[in-house]
């Protein structure tokens, strides 16, 4: 039978989640009407090495569809001094820019009066890597939101028919160093080689064989995967020619937090807390 004392304490634990619960929704709902909406709608995003990328920031007035017409924003990168871009009275402002932005970054000044601050970062590299953070101030609105750039180096493979009736397929750039496998239309693993060439800078190019003879107009899928990108290839033998199509699946980890999460912690560390107070 529980104690007073855990009675008490259970009772304190569920008044703490309700009051945060309360607060967090009355914060929000003050936020919303007093500020607008600053948000990415990708904020995690993967960069393909030495290609441009773009990171998406966002920002809507409460009263819906509206033209803006002075318009502040600041993208900063965490544990960079200086900013990646300045935007603000109507140009841009670079004299604290960081030396590792210059000349590489740019918003889209044409589209910031219909709530688009996303930034252009050209030529991709890996210190790029980090955490970036979007402030816009405008006419009823004011926020800041984050975006995760990864940076990996990703390819399609090409392919082509061997005269042993095998099918080859090469990608020329890839980092992390990938997995490949191949399908066959059932989805069944098929035997295969792949051989990863590395060059000086660590990016690898890969050279695969699907060993097992093809059949003309069936489709085999060559997946090339890492932690961050997974490629899909789809490649069918039709006579003399290969014809092929790719597409990418991105996964990079968001640095936003939900509400619901941190007060699960909350929670937990309450009850390590009551295990400390009142053992069983």
């Amino acid at each position: 039978m529980a104690s007073i004392g855990q009675i008490i304490f259970g009772s304190m634990i569920f008044l703490i989640v309700v009051i945060s619960g309360l607060i967090i929704f009355i914060l929000a709902i003050a936020f919303s009407v007093s500020q607008g909406t600053v948000e990415s709608r990708s904020p995690s995003t993967v960069g393909n090495l030495a290609e441009d990328v773009v990171l998406d920031c966002r920002f809507l007035s409460n009263s819906g569809n509206e033209q803006f017409s002075d318009v502040s924003i600041t993208w900063l990168k965490d544990s960079v001094s200086g900013v990646v871009y300045e935007y603000k009275n109507k140009a841009a402002q670079l004299q604290g820019q960081n030396t590792q932005f210059k000349n590489r970054a740019q918003v889209f000044s044409d589209a910031i009066s219909v709530g688009n601050a996303s930034l252009l970062l050209r030529n991709v590299k890996l210190e790029d890597e980090g955490v970036y953070r979007c402030s816009v101030n405008a006419p009823k609105v004011s926020g800041t939101t984050n975006v995760n750039l990864r940076v990996a180096a990703f390819s399609a493979p090409t392919f082509t028919q061997r005269k042993d009736g095998s099918l080859f397929a090469q990608a020329h750039k890839w980092f992390p160093q990938p997995e490949v496998s191949w399908l066959s239309q059932s989805g069944q693993l098929l035997n295969s080689s792949t051989q990863f060439i590395n060059n000086t800078a660590g990016i690898v190019r890969i050279a695969s064989v699907l060993e097992d003879p093809v059949k003309e107009d069936d489709t085999y899928t060559c997946l090339i995967q890492n932690s961050l990108v997974k490629a899909i290839s789809e490649a069918t033998v039709t006579g003399n020619s290969v014809t092929e199509r790719t597409y990418f699946i991105f996964n990079a980890a968001s640095t936003k937090v939900p509400s619901l999460q941190i007060l699960l912690s909350v929670i937990l560390i309450l009850s390590a807390i009551q295990q400390t107070l009142y053992p069983v």
